[in-house]
């Protein structure tokens, strides 16, 4: 900048003036525009008090990597319904912590926060996490087939075949040193990736390609790079973030898993041509994901683009795989914490498969204690520990307070499963808590690990049959415990992730 200058003014002294007053009065202007943002902001949270804030850095500086859900916590019991959070001093959020204002903000169709969910898009496109209004609708409306009962039930198979692949692997691992323990996220991803891999793009992979490994590696950079750009103010520009270091490894690393999409794209396309019509792919074999995306029209007769196909592939690739090994990976620790309850499961499963050791999809609905110490575990850990929403139009709560239009909206999924007022002992790992008994009398909006309203998770269900799945073969060949020489951390990413792994120590079953 400074040659620059130096330049410009060896040239035209005048020009160099009116250089530095146009830099000048656009940094007035800013900074104009800033405190105005700021007093409306204020303004807006008026009534709802929360914790001090510094007026650049916010509550920023209260937070350290590793301790986030305990400043988090911290805060949800001193203010249980709600509270203002500042990311630096110019943009705030206000953070749900109670089932009465998440119901209240999920039960409308606000979109997604822009600032937040916005980051995602270089990499997962506009997809259905990303779209609002129209365009949303249609994509909802032609993706909800792909999840019907008679789509879902052919994966069951495909999915314990995937996990059996996993624990064959740990099997050999254990042989070696069966004292050495297993960090679960790695392998669990990898197993996640392989079952969409099978189910949504009749591919077999057999989680064993480097290319698989690396896309693991790639997306789970991705998740890093955005979550710690959104709690950097400096990184919220687009230009100066594509110019810094973060940015250009974010970029790359979009570059890498559009590759990966884009091939298996193009081997199903290739395979569609061979195979003909939708009918005769049905005779031949079971409809996948991508299938019901080429072949999806609407009454008018219009489908995705290729642009928006790929979109929705790079989301679900995304959603589809890392949340569900999340899930799966906080369940085993949470069952390793708890053998009485990991032992309750098993003699639960093997009575329901007998002499089998592969489960099926009739037997979904036939482990009712092991579905509850699933559900207590994403109550404790959910596999999305928030989301955000943008406020289209004003909202009042059930206590009378209101926000404007505009506002931004977190709901803490994490601090609401662990509210004290509505869950008794709430840090108590208690399956009991979703009998059908207790069940009926929570709060709807207690329990909303796959969010709730218009929004939701698409792909709950597949998520649910998977950790069934994969949890009850699990439990049909090792016993599982902890490995008090490396507890995990709990962190804050776009899932609930471990800052040092979930290690776990695994004793083979005779």
């Amino acid at each position: 900048m400074h040659s620059i200058l130096e330049r410009i003014a060896s040239r035209s002294p005048q020009l160099l003036h009116l250089f530095v007053g146009i830099i000048f009065t656009l940094g007035v202007l800013k900074t104009v525009q800033l405190y105005w943002k700021r007093k409306k902001q204020i303004k807006a949270f008026a009534s709802f008090p929360g914790p001090p804030s510094h007026w650049f850095f916010g509550n920023n500086k209260e937070i350290t990597r590793g301790k986030e859900f305990f400043k988090l916590l911290e805060w949800s019991e001193k203010y249980p319904y709600a509270y203002p959070r500042w990311f630096g001093g110019f943009r705030a959020v206000l953070v749900v912590n109670h089932p009465d204002y998440a119901k209240t903000v999920f039960g409308r169709s606000d979109p997604k926060a822009k600032d937040s969910y916005n980051f995602l898009v270089p990499w997962i496109g506009k997809g259905l996490l990303i779209l609002n209004g129209k365009k949303w609708f249609h994509h909802r409306r032609l993706l909800t087939p792909g999840f019907h009962y008679d789509v879902l039930k052919p994966y069951t198979a495909l999915m314990a075949d995937s996990a059996k692949g996993m624990l064959d692997k740990w099997e050999r691992l254990i042989d070696k040193d069966e004292t050495k323990s297993l960090e679960m996220f790695e392998h669990v991803s990898l197993m996640t990736l392989d079952t969409i891999m099978k189910c949504a793009f009749s591919s077999q992979s057999n989680q064993t390609p480097r290319e698989l490994d690396d896309y693991i590696k790639t997306v789970y950079n991705l998740s890093y790079l955005v979550t710690r750009r959104t709690q950097s103010v400096l990184y919220w520009n687009d230009l100066i973030y594509r110019c810094s270091s973060p940015g250009r490894r974010f970029l790359e690393a979009c570059r890498l898993a559009h590759q990966h999409t884009e091939k298996v794209m193009e081997e199903r396309k290739k395979l569609l041509k061979e195979e003909g019509e939708l009918e005769k792919i049905q005779k031949k074999r079971y409809l996948d994901f991508l299938d019901i995306l080429l072949f999806a029209k609407d009454e008018n007769g219009m489908g995705l683009s290729d642009e928006d196909l790929r979109a929705e592939v790079d989301t679900f690739m995304f959603e589809g795989h890392d949340t569900t090994a999340s899930g799966i990976s906080w369940i085993l620790y949470a069952l390793a914490q708890n053998p009485e309850h990991q032992q309750r499961c098993r003699e639960e499963i093997k009575e329901t498969l007998g002499d089998r050791d592969t489960f099926q999809w009739d037997d979904l609905g036939k482990i009712p204690y092991t579905t509850m110490c699933i559900k207590e575990s994403l109550r404790l850990y959910p596999p999305v520990p928030g989301v955000s929403r943008q406020l289209s139009k004003p909202i009042t709560f059930c206590d009378g307070r209101t926000l404007p239009e505009g506002t931004l909206v977190a709901i803490n999924i994490y601090c609401i499963h662990r509210n004290p007022s509505i869950w008794p002992d709430p840090e108590v790992f208690d399956p009991t808590r979703f009998s059908s008994e207790k069940s009926s009398q929570k709060h709807s909006h207690a329990f909303v690990p796959f969010a709730a309203g218009p929004r939701n998770c698409i792909g709950q269900q597949f998520a649910m049959n998977e950790m069934k799945v994969a949890v009850a073969q699990t439990l049909l060949r090792f016993e599982v415990l902890p490995d008090p020489s490396s507890l995990p951390v709990p962190v804050p990413q776009l899932v609930l992730k471990s800052d040092n792994g979930i290690h776990l120590l695994l004793r083979k079953l005779k």
